[in-house]
């Protein structure tokens, strides 16, 4: 026996702290001075316990990394000589844009990172006046160039072929053209814009897409996803469900280790909000500008770029902490979600998921 009478030091411990027992109690049974309020959280019972949130975090995240994994669909379609031949065509809209002959809103340049938009386009990121899930607005009609005849023959014809869309769904046309340590923040697609699936097909090299980081900055930071999806040159890749409206995706740095261009085929919704909506329903779309001056060469990025700390401007946004479940509170997840727009049609609100938004 040890000294002082005591043969486990947890006993000693307990004896020269009696009011431990209270306190633990007191948060444990949810009361404080019998009014039944003040719980916090589960104390352990024991200092030789793990703490009980542990496993269940290491199941809820596999959980959802099923559930994710059960909402995609992926096929290989296009042979290497046809993302070759497409390829050339992504190589030209590069070249157009850079000539400034494409309408204002058609091409959108950040850092190690292009986006054209084709048949539709929105805003998004900094450009919005208010920030936040649900501000997102689409460009009046006219204001994008249309979608390329090569998008539909190339593209869209196949996958219509192959049962992947219906014909005439996609209205919107997407090509984000990154360079090596390229990459696009956490976002879900706006759901009040875009009508489900997500379809893109990949091209140029191989990557992957991530789901449920969390991006921080100065220095760039990404979080450990919750289901990574590789994704080769050539492949499609449909999101839908879960893996489309409850988690965010992303593309990380360390994943664009080639230059890499994915081109995203989307539906908007009929009742998708757009700028100034009023004055356009008076106005005739905007004539073809004059050949605008190129903002900036296509550069050609460091192969070093992914290791090197900066602030993507475009993507820089303030991370936001939502406020959670108690039953969720320690998920890995507890970033991914955002409470959905009030203004959603009924179908969506019927649903009364949580989903964390952000701008892409």
């Amino acid at each position: 026996m040890a000294a002082g009478g005591y043969s486990d030091l947890r006993e000693k411990l307990k004896s020269m702290t009696p009011h431990r027992d209270e306190y633990k109690n007191k948060y444990v049974d949810g009361t404080s001075n019998g009014s039944g309020k003040g719980r916090k959280r589960k104390y352990r019972e024991s200092d030789d316990d793990d703490y009980e949130h542990s496993d269940d975090s290491s199941e809820l995240r596999e959980q959802e990394a099923r559930r994710v994994r059960s909402s995609i669909l992926q096929k290989s379609i296009f042979s290497p000589e046809e993302c070759a031949l497409i390829e050339e065509k992504i190589d030209e809209v590069v070249s157009k844009g850079e000539a400034g002959l494409y309408r204002e809103h058609t091409v959108d340049r950040a850092p190690l990172r292009n986006k054209y938009f084709f048949g539709e386009g929105y805003t998004y990121g900094a450009q919005l006046e208010k920030r936040g899930p649900g501000q997102e607005r689409l460009y009046r009609k006219g204001e994008v160039d249309e979608i390329p005849s090569w998008v539909h023959e190339l593209v869209i014809k196949r996958l219509v072929s192959n049962g992947v869309i219906p014909e005439g769904f996609v209205n919107s046309a997407v090509i984000n053209d990154y360079q090596p340590g390229g990459c696009i923040v956490s976002h879900v697609d706006p759901l009040h814009i875009f009508a489900r699936p997500i379809v893109s097909v990949s091209f140029f090299s191989d990557s992957a897409l991530c789901f449920g980081c969390r991006f921080q900055f100065k220095p760039i930071r990404v979080s450990e996803p919750v289901f990574v999806l590789p994704v080769r040159r050539g492949s499609v890749t449909v999101l839908s469900g879960y893996a489309a409206d409850d988690i965010t995706h992303c593309i990380r740095p360390q994943d664009i280790k080639e230059r890499r261009a994915v081109i995203i085929l989307r539906k908007t919704r009929p009742d998708a909000p757009r700028l100034d909506s009023d004055s356009a329903l008076s106005s005739s779309p905007p004539e073809r500008p004059v050949p605008l001056k190129a903002k900036r060469s296509h550069r050609k990025a460091d192969p070093d770029a992914a290791h090197r700390p900066r602030v993507l401007e475009m993507d820089k946004e303030e991370n936001r902490h939502p406020s959670l479940s108690r039953q969720r509170r320690h998920s890995i997840s507890s970033e991914n979600y955002w409470r959905r727009g009030q203004d959603y049609s009924k179908h969506r609100e019927s649903s009364g998921r949580k989903v964390k938004m952000r701008r892409h």
